[in-house]
């Protein structure tokens, strides 16, 4: 059986590190490649890894070979409380890697984005991802999915005292979601990590997968 090579962006984040995990598990993956700003701390054979600037990523286009690119990388508001430089990691990381992988003839590309993109959204965070999107696909990989979760749950290294709380309140109103609302019950970082993995090996119909959907493909497969 013929092995592949993964990227991944974003691979010390929450969903990233729990995708890591599974890939380094799959004996159809030999190789798994960081490009990151920190260290995983992972010594694993598999992982070869690139501590550098994201928003220079064009750089390493020697680099950038793959059989499938998978895009975690994401920030906040407190993080990156300026709409210049929440943009260059919303919008400019993913652009540039889907672009290093249609110049390297990267056939494949799951990307995380958010519930609610959409480039014509008056909300920048919205616009943002919407933006994104339209300039992965615009790409015209052979294949690109684009994931829309909800808020995402999971524990996060990092301390988000309100995201935390607010987890809590979704957690207690999911049940209440139901019919057109069902898609904005929080989902689980596992699952989402589960549904990239998935996708890797599968090829599906639909381009953009929202986060009701994200959870059947995991119980479908």
């Amino acid at each position: 059986m013929k092995t592949k090579t993964a990227i991944i962006l974003g691979a010390t984040g929450l969903t990233g590190s729990l995708l890591l995990q599974q890939l380094l598990k799959d004996e159809s993956f030999h190789k798994i490649i960081l490009f990151s700003r920190s260290s995983v701390n992972n010594q694993h054979p598999k992982i070869k890894e690139y501590l550098i600037d994201l928003f220079q990523l064009e750089k390493y286009e020697e680099q950038f070979q793959a059989d499938v690119v998978f895009c975690c990388v994401g920030t906040t508001q407190k993080k990156s409380p300026d709409n210049e430089t929440y943009r260059k990691v919303d919008f400019g990381i993913p652009v540039a890697a889907a672009k290093l992988a249609k110049q390297n003839n990267i056939p494949k590309m799951i990307v995380i984005s958010a519930l609610g993109a959409d480039k014509n959204s008056r909300f920048f965070y919205n616009k943002t991802k919407g933006e994104m999107e339209e300039e992965v696909l615009g790409q015209k990989l052979s294949e690109a999915y684009i994931l829309r979760p909800s808020l995402i749950d999971g524990n996060r290294e990092e301390n988000r005292p309100f995201e935390f709380a607010w987890k809590q309140v979704m957690k207690a109103a999911n049940f209440l979601m139901v019919g057109p609302l069902k898609k904005y019950r929080s989902i689980k970082a596992e699952t989402i990590a589960k549904c990239m993995h998935i996708l890797t090996k599968i090829s599906y119909s639909k381009t953009i997968i929202e986060s009701e959907e994200i959870k059947h493909i995991v119980v479908e497969h």
